[in-house]
């Protein structure tokens, strides 16, 4: 039997298939997607879960002429794979292979780009604006899931949507999951709907109905409107979204691919913003990740059989490291509070939920609470430590600037996945938090050269009294012995790790054990570099980096975030300011969106190497 998959170059190649072979292409795309992912590692369950989802839309509407948008985009493998990319899929994730996410510059197909969730509906609702005023006629439609709906923005875009009453489908990918458990009242709210047997006595009928109009029009609108009066007159079922201006339909099964593709074909004559609840369940095909939802989200290479990781270290990760740091602290202050924002696993903090669970908070995918609810606690004589990932920090920067750092308020933010992360896509790299917060007032920024120093900054955070943050990257540390108890590090004091006459090598973070080795590269050609661990970017050891430099003469600054109001720059800054004149040069990752690919691999191309900050030095020195 030939694989249909081969067959599809475009979404019009799905038209053509029958009910029998639609059936069998979702076998096909699950069976891709896994074995894909458990080679090259990404994103499995919520791809899964939307396999007769994608295809359904597809088979219904006309892309690219049709705009599909997917919210978060950890759940566009389908829809990759049925817009001309199927022959290419081997390379998701690879440098200059298949992007993780969306991407307008991968396909014309991507109708928006994403990599952060709860935007869907706001671009959805910004096309469908644009498509009526050039009078042009096409449908817009949204997928909104995975946890989105708790984000602040999908709220905004919604009231909105509803005022301005333009024609734009939402499809809500119900898998009562987001990375993790869903959070929050309207999740419960949504679950409870599912769930209640009043409800699920007559959802069959009603869907049914639903899904077996004929699509005249607005006959089919009249009918719609009519079966959906009967159904709030049994149950509460979308009155939320009637009250936003929605018209609201559902729940069907996600994974009836007859019932999906009446349902579209339905609600595309409907005008006005409408919205289709669909339940979907995660991970749908793989046993394994159907029962460990929050763990087979994303994964790294792994075995089929048995789902066993196959690129496990034996090294502590920063994350772990953190992880306990933050439980040891917390068992000496009951004033530790640990906040995340619908990252529990990613940042450690599941651990510390376990512990202590009264103190220990998701606020969901809601990086702007999560900061201001910090502010909260602070300002009645908590401790929080939120523990959020670098990307995702710059969501609540309004709220950094002014619920924390105006006030002056003791939060800690524990940024995790700074700098590189890798495979995904460039809307996941670290690559800003230096830069925009060392631009705030009151700030205290750290990044720690290995992961036990990462204990001692978080001690030295939360006993600060301000706001302070400790940056550090993704993966395992360098696989050193983890000191305890930990001791608190004085607030802007770097540490001159080795002494030197020719050059300073001045870096923090991971870039530490880089400068080391380039050091030592260098020294076997004669030159003397003196490395330096700033440990602070804010504030700065002026009177340390001011001897070293006029010691040396020379000054390479090493940092894994964007040169761009970088560490070096600040540096600079300060040595100016000092009237200090020396050669220098500052190395980071460079003012363009890094392209996804190994963490490594990214690395050494844009020079964060022993090899290329020797070169460097040594150019400087000669």
């Amino acid at each position: 039997m030939d694989n249909l998959l081969d067959r599809i170059s475009s979404p019009a190649d799905i038209k053509l298939l029958t009910k029998v072979q639609l059936n069998r292409l979702s076998h096909e795309l699950r069976q891709e997607i896994i074995e894909t992912v458990s080679r090259n590692g990404g994103h499995l369950g919520p791809n899964l879960g939307v396999v007769e989802l994608t295809i359904a839309l597809h088979y219904v509407f006309d892309s690219p002429t049709d705009k599909i948008i997917w919210d978060v985009g950890h759940q566009s493998y389908p829809h990759k794979l049925l817009t001309g990319r199927s022959k290419r899929f081997s390379s998701l994730r690879k440098f200059k292979g298949i992007g993780g996410y969306p991407s307008i510059n991968e396909s014309v197909h991507d109708a928006f780009g994403t990599g952060h969730s709860s935007t869907s509906i706001s671009a959805a609702l910004g096309m469908a604006v644009a498509r009526d005023l050039s009078k042009q006629n096409h449908s817009i439609i949204a997928v909104i899931g995975d946890g989105a709906l708790t984000g602040g923005m999908s709220f905004e875009a919604l009231n909105h949507a509803g005022h301005l009453k333009k024609d734009i489908i939402v499809i809500l990918n119900d898998n009562q999951m987001s990375i993790s458990k869903n959070i929050g009242a309207l999740s419960s709210y949504l679950s409870g709907i599912v769930t209640n047997p009043k409800y699920s006595k007559i959802r069959k009928s009603v869907r049914d109905a639903i899904i077996g109009l004929p699509a005249v029009g607005e006959k089919a609108a009249e009918s719609v409107g009519n079966i959906e009066d009967m159904l709030r007159s049994f149950s509460k079922a979308g009155l939320y979204f009637k009250a936003l201006g929605f018209k609201y339909f559902g729940p069907i099964n996600g994974h009836g691919l007859e019932g999906l593709i009446k349902a579209f074909r339905n609600i595309k004559q409907i005008r006005g913003p409408l919205l289709l609840h669909v339940v979907t369940k995660k991970g749908k095909g793989y046993g394994l990740a159907e029962s460990d939802k929050e763990r087979y989200h994303g994964v790294t290479p792994f075995n089929i059989e048995n789902g066993e990781n196959l690129s496990k270290g034996g090294k502590t990760t920063y994350t772990e490291a953190f992880s306990r740091a933050m439980i040891n602290l917390a068992e000496k202050d009951s004033r530790i509070i640990g906040l995340t924002a619908a990252m529990p696993k990613g940042t450690g903090m599941d651990s510390f939920a376990q512990v202590f669970p009264d103190r220990y908070f998701d606020v969901g995918i809601a990086e702007q609470h999560c900061v201001t609810f910090a502010a909260g606690l602070a300002r009645a004589g908590m401790k929080p430590v939120a523990a959020i990932y670098s990307t995702f920090l710059q969501r609540g920067y309004d709220q950094l600037i002014h619920d924390v750092c105006i006030q002056n308020l003791d939060v800690t933010f524990a940024i995790d996945r700074a700098g590189i992360v890798g495979e995904d896509s460039p809307t996941q790299n670290g690559a800003f938090d230096i830069s925009y917060l060392c631009a705030i007032p009151n700030m205290v920024v750290m990044s720690p050269k290995d992961e036990d120093e990462l204990g001692h900054m978080l001690k030295t955070a939360i006993e600060h009294n301000g706001p302070a943050a400790v940056r550090y990257p993704r993966g395992e540390g360098l696989g050193i012995s983890i000191r305890n108890p930990y001791k608190k590090i004085s607030i802007g004091k770097s540490e001159t790790i080795r002494k030197g006459k020719d050059i300073t090598l001045l870096s923090l973070g991971s870039c530490v054990s880089i400068s080391e080795k380039a050091a030592i590269i260098l020294g076997k050609k004669g030159i003397s570099a003196e490395v330096i661990n700033a440990r602070f970017a804010k504030p700065l050891d002026e009177k340390s980096i001011i001897s070293s430099v006029k010691k040396t003469g020379c000054l390479l600054t090493v940092e894994e975030n964007s040169v761009k109001g970088g560490f070096g720059n600040h540096v600079l800054g300060m040595l100016s300011r000092n009237d200090i004149m020396v050669k220098a040069k500052c190395i980071g990752m460079p003012d363009k969106f890094i392209s996804h690919g190994p963490a490594q691999f990214l690395r050494e191309r844009i020079g964060l190497t022993p090899e290329n900050i020797a070169r460097q030095a040594k150019a400087l020195v000669w």
